[in-house]
């Protein structure tokens, strides 16, 4: 773990996003060092399934030493955006760092994604950031530490990123867009970086997602925060650096990265928007194997039930792939979530289960 120094005390740092997870968590590293946080969140009545509103972090960053000012903050509404910025400076004279967090995801093709769920990513991540950043910058060129960072990742032109959710990748690369362009617009007056991880980061989210059993295959929040507050550390030249949370920390000396897992020696799930593996990843995707046809799994009624051809009830949940390819993950060699980031499994229907077929792939593995 990166120990924290001190340097962050009195700095005002407005985090997007900050009542759970990665948000909450680089607020609680900087309120470790008596900073002054302002949670900009939507959450301020307890949500059914995720833990935590912008109150309970309030009381959490001020249990670390920090002061805290929570904010009711859609970033889709510039009105709200601007009332946080107005409070932020009312009570605490200035802000000193931004970190654009808040973001919503929708892993799905072109013909599955909903205008409603395209809207609301391109508002929440591209337009958001913009907001945020536009309501900031003119207090952040006050500031002698003066950090905007966003969370999002190297611009990887690579095709496998687009092919399987389009609108998702776009709507995340125009954050990180925002790095390259107001990196040189603010040059020596606001160091603006992005961040990204290089697995994935376990969270209420990431639960809700993957199902239980997919922490295993993450690390914690911590690995976020504390390379987010490497960065805050670093001089205003420091700017327009697309930064691995991984790579940073090694430059600051870490070298156990087993403290940041979540169940250390398990094997980690590789995040979005990274080549860290060539042949799974960047890999033209080539049928092999002649069509086994279609067969259906319900693992619904009782008893279960597995047979050629179509199901009798809708299903929840249709995936395609070569023979070859579901083969080799059913038999361990391929991994569902790496099949389907490289675009040799198709799914489409309801994600969520999909991205639990991991851990029951592990539990039959695991059995066999």
């Amino acid at each position: 773990m990166l120990p924290n120094t001190g340097r962050l005390a009195g700095c005002t740092v407005f985090i997007t996003g900050a009542s759970r997870g990665i948000g909450k968590a680089i607020a609680l590293k900087a309120a470790k060092d008596g900073a002054n946080i302002v949670i900009a969140a939507k959450t301020a009545q307890p949500h059914p399934k995720l833990l935590g509103t912008i109150y309970t972090a309030a009381e959490e960053i001020e249990a670390v030493g920090g002061k805290a000012l929570p904010c009711i903050v859609d970033v889709r509404d510039e009105q709200q955006i601007s009332a946080a910025v107005e409070k932020a400076i009312k009570k605490f004279g200035g802000i000193d760092i931004l970190v654009n967090n808040a973001s919503a995801i929708s892993l799905t093709n072109t013909l599955d994604t909903p205008t409603k769920r395209l809207d609301l990513m391109m508002n929440v991540n591209t337009r958001g950031t913009y907001l945020a950043s536009k309501a900031c910058i003119p207090y952040l060129k006050k500031s002698k530490v003066a950090h905007i960072l966003n969370i999002s990742p190297p611009l990887n032109l690579n095709p496998v990123w687009f092919k399987q959710h389009c609108a998702y990748t776009i709507a995340k690369y125009g954050m990180s867009m925002y790095v390259l362009g107001m990196a040189e617009e603010f040059k020596g007056e606001i160091a603006v970086n992005a961040l990204w991880p290089k697995t994935a980061i376990h969270t209420a989210a990431m639960d809700m997602l993957g199902g239980p059993g997919i922490e295993s295959q993450c690390r914690k929040v911590d690995i976020i925060a504390d390379a987010a507050y490497s960065i805050f550390q670093k001089p205003k030249s420091f700017t327009g650096n697309f930064v691995i949370d991984e790579n940073i920390l090694k430059e600051e000396g870490i070298e156990n990265f087993d403290v940041y897992a979540i169940k250390p020696g398990h094997p980690l799930q590789p995040d979005f928007f990274l080549d860290e593996y060539p042949e799974a990843v960047s890999k033209k995707v080539e049928s092999t194997g002649e069509d086994g046809g279609t067969w259906f799994l319900d693992l619904k009624s009782k008893g279960g039930n597995v047979g050629y051809g179509e199901p009798s009830d809708q299903a929840d949940v249709v995936m395609s792939m070569t023979t070859d390819d579901f083969v080799k993950m059913f038999s361990g060699k391929l991994k569902p979530t790496m099949a389907f980031m490289s675009g040799k499994l198709k799914i489409k229907g309801n994600m969520a289960l999909a991205i639990k077929l991991e851990k029951l792939m592990n539990q039959m593995n695991a059995r066999l």
